[in-house]
């Protein structure tokens, strides 16, 4: 049977298992949780549609706001509001945990199906020029999604601001499989999630923008170093990666730029793809595993199923690195994602790509988002709602890596890479600076900006702090902080050194360095 001709039947995110179970949709596709295939679950003795979620032990969680009609998608802006979209077309703010009676603002939308208002990003200079871009259906014929960009007057847009970004392909007859979500990348362009809106084949073409991975400047020009800019024409120049099916959502993950990729699938299997330029992720020749070497297989995939381990809709995607970390220090850059249908929330290591159970009990999670302060927060579509999850454990201190019980770091040249002992000055460095610079690597400090200064002391006597001279992760090891300081003055030879960090107000451990 043709997808597009039975898309008012089963559905973006589930199958047709479900359909019917929910009367105010068994009529047609005009409920968004319907055609998920969701409406099962809003009956079902399986989960609460009001009641929270069951959690690991350290761990509680508290109802943010509620009341939400329909909610799709949510996105924290740089000052910490929490901006919430609601299918009909409303942008709903919450500020120091309470929800604003009146909306940043309301597009006129179709709300058919899995149309409506579906992604919201905020620019990367929010805080300079107050942009915020939102991705919804247009009412006019033909029916299109469209990329939208406002300017916030505090707490709502300014009238009149709305300057249109990019106007997707025409929608055919189907209402689903839109796709919605939208971030800015690290490189500072604006990447956007686009379903083959049920038509298959669609994704397997460099003709349109359907089934595809956008990537635009934030007015909606197209970069010129894109993947396909040269052999595609026109608007498909945006064209970043093709081969999917509805990639509800996605995520960067802070310091490392890396980007998952959540794929709603049809029949069997739900994927989580790594993001890489170029890339073609297979459908619909293929779902889930392969091993067809012109196609990215997935990370992960998970098949579909009533169990704790299975689904029917990928749907909300996390990385845990935020500014503070609240949580154990073994979730750090690990990646949250949730099943619309069977309501859990899952955690993957990206070292090896394991999977761990987190959350149950989950009225259809939508979304989820690390907020600054460590905390995870999902967006229960079934209930109207966002909860928050904290941990109850202690947050952790910095800490700089040492060897065994030595209570030396392990440090190397920065340059040749060599072990301690180091000499006060080196030539190898090349620069105008002649101190040796060496590399330390710690965990725990936080964010993509945490304010970092490096103490040193030798006989419990200050001296003059190093010099910070680099800090990013480590590469593959993304939890991992390498740091690079400067010997200070004041330091003879044959002198150790006792470092310490201090992060955000907060002091690590201390670590010896053994000086020539």
């Amino acid at each position: 049977m043709n997808e597009a001709n039975s898309s008012r039947s089963r559905g973006f995110l589930g199958d047709s298992r479900f359909r019917g179970s929910w009367t105010p949709f068994k009529r047609s596709c005009n409920g968004f949780l319907f055609c998920l295939g969701l409406s099962f679950f809003l009956v079902s003795s399986t989960l609460s549609s009001t009641s929270g979620a069951t959690l690991p032990p350290g761990f509680t969680e508290t109802q943010v706001a509620s009341g939400l009609n329909q909610p799709t998608a949510m996105q924290f802006a740089p000052d910490g509001r929490l901006f919430v979209c609601l299918q009909g077309g409303q942008l709903r703010v919450i500020k120091d945990g309470t929800l604003l009676p009146t909306p940043f603002l309301s597009v006129t939308t179709d709300p058919v199906g899995e149309r409506g208002l579906l992604g919201i990003a905020f620019d990367p200079d929010f805080q300079f020029n107050n942009f915020v871009y939102v991705y919804y259906t247009t009412t006019t014929s033909p029916r299109r999604n469209r990329v939208s960009r406002f300017t916030a007057n505090g707490d709502v847009a300014a009238p009149g601001s709305e300057f249109i970004v990019v106007e997707l392909d025409n929608l055919s007859g189907a209402t689903n499989h839109n796709g919605g979500a939208m971030h800015f990348g690290p490189d500072g362009k604006l990447y956007l999630a686009v379903g083959e809106n049920a038509n298959p084949a669609y994704a397997q073409t460099l003709s349109n923008r359907h089934g595809k991975i956008l990537r635009l400047n934030s007015d909606g020009s197209i970069p010129e170093d894109n993947p396909f800019f040269d052999i595609a024409i026109g608007a498909n120049r945006s064209i970043w990666a093709l081969g999917l099916r509805n990639p509800f959502t996605f995520a960067f993950q802070p310091k490392s730029g890396r980007m998952f990729i959540n794929d709603v699938g049809q029949t069997s299997w739900e994927e989580i793809n790594d993001g890489i330029a170029g890339s073609n992720y297979g459908w619909p020749i293929t779902e889930g595993p392969t091993s067809d070497q012109q196609f990215t297989a997935p990370l992960f995939s998970y098949g579909h199923g009533p169990g704790p381990t299975t689904g029917c809709a990928i749907a909300g995607g996390a990385f845990y690195n935020p500014t503070i970390i609240r949580f154990p220090l073994s979730y750090v850059g690990r990646y949250f994602f949730a099943d619309l249908c069977n309501g859990w929330i899952r955690v993957l290591d990206p070292a090896d790509n394991t999977v761990a159970g987190f959350a149950t009990g989950i009225a259809n999670p939508v979304d989820l988002k690390v907020s600054a302060d460590g905390s995870l927060y999902y967006l229960a579509r079934g209930a109207g709602a966002v909860f928050k999850v904290e941990s109850n454990a202690t947050s952790p201190d910095p800490t700089i890596f040492i060897e065994g019980n030595t209570g030396l770091a392990i440090a190397f040249d920065s340059v040749i890479m060599m072990r301690d002992p180091f000499p006060l000055t080196t030539p190898s460095h090349l620069n105008l600076e002649p101190r040796t610079r060496i590399m330390i690597f710690a965990i725990n400090l936080g964010g993509d900006s945490p304010e970092i200064a490096v103490r040193a002391e030798v006989g419990q006597q200050m001296i003059a702090d190093p010099g910070v001279k680099f800090v990013g992760p480590v590469p593959n090891l993304n939890w991992v902080t390498q740091i690079v300081v400067e010997l200070p003055d004041g330091l003879n030879g044959g002198q150790d050194l006792l470092l310490s960090l201090e992060v955000n107000g907060v002091t690590s451990n201390k670590a010896g360095v053994r000086i020539k």
